[in-house]
């Protein structure tokens, strides 16, 4: 039997899913969390609160996978706000940010996944726990996707930044 939401769980669910929206325009219209932007400025705040907010959580009564899933997303987001200022890394710092971003996005969905297919439907939730073949099953698929779309935002920065040097 799912475990019933709190109002801090209600309002965690609500910062992730405004920040899953805001990365998810950004994807979307920019191809990058671009922090120059209204929406990455919104999912960056969204990121850390969500986070934050997920540390008075836990069905299990103590800290767990999903916080340190959160961990490593805050870690990621803070790469991506301060590789852009590292110049030893040269032209790789634009991929490298991206990249960072990227995995934040990734991760800020793991816990939620599985939080989303062992509650729903309420009363009858799709899975009984993280080890389930559909969560894990889902879990692989966004894995999937995850891999398959950073290599293609890496090809598309690339590409952008070539015809860039060749207009120039």
């Amino acid at each position: 039997m799912p475990h019933p939401i709190s109002s801090l769980g209600a309002a965690h669910t609500v910062i992730s899913l405004l920040t899953v929206a805001a990365g998810l325009y950004s994807f979307a219209r920019y191809q990058k969390i671009d922090s120059t932007t209204r929406s990455a400025r919104i999912y960056l705040a969204g990121m850390v609160a969500s986070v934050l907010t997920s540390f008075g959580l836990s069905s299990t009564g103590g800290f767990n996978v999903g916080h340190a899933l959160g961990i490593v997303a805050l870690l990621a987001t803070l790469g991506g706000v301060f590789i852009p200022r590292i110049e030893v890394l040269g032209r790789a710092r634009l991929s490298l940010t991206q990249f960072a971003f990227t995995l934040s996005f990734f991760l800020l969905l793991v816990p939620g996944i599985n939080e989303t297919l062992t509650r729903l439907p309420a009363g009858h939730p799709l899975a009984n726990g993280p080890e389930s073949p559909i969560v894990r099953s889902s879990l692989a698929a966004w894995l999937g996707i995850f891999v398959l779309g950073s290599m293609l935002q890496f090809l598309w920065l690339r590409s952008c930044r070539t015809r860039s040097l060749h207009q120039n």
